[in-house]
């Protein structure tokens, strides 16, 4: 079977800050509980930008490393005792696997697993699934579903966790809320989508007018366009009458922070969903979040239980995930999808060996 698959492939290897080698490696074959995934999807993001300019990141990978980790693809060999799946199945693997044994697993909370396993390398043909990602963490595609748009599944996952985070049930029982999103990429606009399609009245903050008018198609009520560096507030609730219940940060920008906790009305919640700079630290201003009973919480990352909610909502057609697919590009031009990124031409790249 190995002599089908091929001894080598291709794959984007990070050997440092902004320096990507296109090098032909072994195909490793699968152990016992292990599955070769031929990648046919892998979509570009955020934090690969981050990795990519760092040259690493202190969680997820270590160079030299091939990497990426949005993906779908097909099983292309089984290891010994994998019965869930077999050739020819179409699957997305998430790019983490918790312990299911510590506390906050026990606790539902597997985001946040004392032992979280992660798992990169889906800028290549193919992709070795260790047996903890198998019995976890990796799920079949529905029947319909392209793999460009099941390769969004992470990223919808995270978000599905954080539109748990905002607790939206507490203020919805009389209706939709009232959410500011500050940020127009991927993860602003997947949050956009999100929760118009659970019928909540979603406003859009972000300085790129493209970005807005792919927010309002997702379903956002109004699109506000903001200016870069925070101070922006006043904008924010003029437009909520009076502050939004919810304002969620999928920027990352210290003083985007500030005004997403200074928007919303008493008692209302902050989603801190955008990761900022190692280091960073912000001002609160305990007069408000004291007397307006104010709610800050920080979000990360997905749980099993989110990445097949997120599934399922891509298999809906009515969610309109694809405004955010933009060019496929072959395994080579992972550098250039990259910097389309950094230069806000493109929200996501499709990276396929079978691109042209």
């Amino acid at each position: 079977m190995m002599n089908r698959v091929g001894s080598t492939m291709r794959g984007a290897v990070l050997i440092g800050p902004e320096k990507i080698e296109i090098r032909d490696v072994p195909v490793p074959a699968p152990q016992a509980g292990e599955i070769l995934l031929k990648v046919e999807a892998a979509t570009t993001c955020g934090t690969d930008v981050k990795v990519f300019i760092r040259g690493g990141h202190p969680r997820m990978l270590k160079v030299p490393t091939l990497f990426g980790h949005e993906m779908a693809g097909r099983v292309a060999v089984v290891g010994d005792g994998v019965v869930r799946f077999k050739e020819g199945d179409g699957v997305v693997v998430a790019n983490s696997a918790p312990c299911d044994m510590c506390q906050p697993c026990l606790m539902g909370r597997e985001n946040l697993c004392e032992d979280l396993y992660y798992l990169n390398g889906a800028y290549a043909e193919y992709l070795l699934v260790p047996e903890r990602f198998v019995a976890r963490n990796t799920h079949h595609i529905p029947e319909g579903l392209s793999f460009d748009r099941a390769a969004l599944t992470e990223p919808l996952a995270c978000v599905l966790h954080g539109m748990a985070a905002c607790e939206l049930d507490r203020y919805g029982v009389r209706g939709p809320v009232d959410i500011v999103v500050y940020g127009g990429g991927p993860i602003g606009l997947l949050f956009v989508g999100a929760l118009a399609m659970e019928g909540h009245r979603v406003v859009l903050a972000d300085p790129n007018p493209n970005r807005l008018a792919v927010g309002a198609k997702l379903g956002a009520s109004e699109t506000v366009e903001i200016r870069r560096g925070g101070g922006q507030v006043g904008k924010l609730r003029a437009v909520t009458n009076g502050g939004p219940w919810v304002a969620v940060d999928a920027t990352g920008v210290p003083e985007v922070w500030h005004d997403a906790i200074a928007t919303v009305r008493p008692g209302g919640l902050v989603n801190l969903f955008g990761g900022c700079a190692p280091g960073t630290s912000i001002e609160l201003d305990t007069h408000l979040l004291h007397y307006s009973e104010i709610t800050v919480k920080g979000v990360y990352h997905h749980r099993p239980e989110t990445v097949r909610r997120a599934l399922a909502l891509l298999a809906n057609p009515e969610f309109k995930a694809d405004l955010l697919l933009g060019r496929r590009m072959p395994i080579e031009n992972v550098e250039q999808a990259l910097r389309a990124m950094i230069a806000k031409e493109a929200l996501k790249v499709v990276i396929s060996a079978d691109a042209e």
